[in-house]
């Protein structure tokens, strides 16, 4: 089960980054892009809030 949830975060957490890097690029942020690599829950918070649309 650890397993199991292990991965789901993992996946959640990647595919959220993922999420902020295309939003950045195609927005051209890139300052919010260079804040979510120095600081990276910055780029996973905001990829979730991409899904979820509140960016």
């Amino acid at each position: 089960m650890q397993a199991i949830a292990g991965l789901l975060i993992f996946l959640w957490v990647f595919g959220s980054w993922l999420t902020h890097l295309v939003v950045c690029f195609t927005e051209e942020a890139w300052g919010f892009l260079i804040a979510g690599a120095i600081f990276f829950p910055v780029a996973v918070v905001h990829g979730t809030g991409a899904w979820f649309g509140a960016w």
